[in-house]
């Protein structure tokens, strides 16, 4: 009964925030500021999956210049949770064909994220000059998983090395961001404990270029992992005081 009410609430949730989403991006259309504006709203969808969020950022992170953030990305729990690490003049990544889904497509494109075409290899500049390009002639900072595809409990992949040939490319740090495990999360469960996201201080890029960049992403890996560790051990003995069962 408890996950028939939730995908409801999903359901309802989503009709509203594509429809009246779009609507409302049409005002300031590919306006960065909408991606933090969504993902503050979509992070707010926890608590009606009985989830404890706790975000912690540093007191600067909204007034950093531009960045190459990383997260690790683990299942679809990831867009109640992680997004609530988002920060302002952040966008995404994501291919151009996003743009013709029905609804997500209108919206995604509409809140400023960036389009790659990687169809047209004749045409187009590789996947990662496109995106440093879009840096170097902007203010915005982006946002990208370097594992490449969802985990699904089995902890940190191996990280793609794209992201880091970005920060070197446009000569910004990469700030790594962890969410604690979130494979444990239940729809039919009424309260699913806590779940820690955390901003991990830059990483700078300064020292590294093509030659070294598996050893830039190997220590942004090793960092990630470390704390995923250590967040995970925390919600354990958070979820034991508060009686959530793993």
């Amino acid at each position: 009964m408890i996950a028939l009410l939730r995908v409801l609430a999903i359901a309802i949730f989503a009709i509203v925030m594509f429809i009246f989403g779009c609507g409302y991006c049409l005002l300031s259309p590919r306006n960065p500021k909408h991606v933090f504006t969504f993902g503050r709203l979509f992070s707010k969808m926890s608590r009606v999956f009985g989830v404890t969020l706790e975000l912690r950022i540093p007191s600067d992170a909204y007034q950093r210049g531009q960045h190459v953030y990383i997260a690790n990305h683990q299942n679809n729990w990831d867009l109640f949770t992680v997004s609530s690490a988002v920060t302002p003049k952040v966008v995404t990544v994501g291919k151009k064909s996003l743009a013709w889904m029905p609804l997500f497509g209108q919206l995604y494109w509409l809140t400023g994220n960036i389009l790659i075409d990687r169809a047209n290899r004749s045409k187009a500049k590789s996947t990662i000059d496109q995106v440093v390009d879009n840096m170097k002639a902007s203010e915005v900072s982006v946002w990208m998983f370097p594992e490449g595809t969802r985990s699904r409990g089995r902890g940190l992949l191996p990280f793609k090395t794209g992201a880091f040939h970005a920060a070197v490319g446009a000569k910004v740090a990469v700030v790594p961001i962890v969410c604690s495990t979130t494979c444990g999360l239940k729809l039919n469960r009424w309260n699913n404990g806590h779940v820690i996201v955390e901003m991990l201080p830059p990483v700078s890029s300064e020292d590294f270029d093509k030659a070294n960049i598996r050893e830039f992403a190997n220590i942004c890996h090793q960092q990630m992992k470390d704390k995923l560790q250590a967040l995970d051990e925390e919600v354990k003995a958070l979820n034991l005081e508060s009686g959530v069962r793993a």
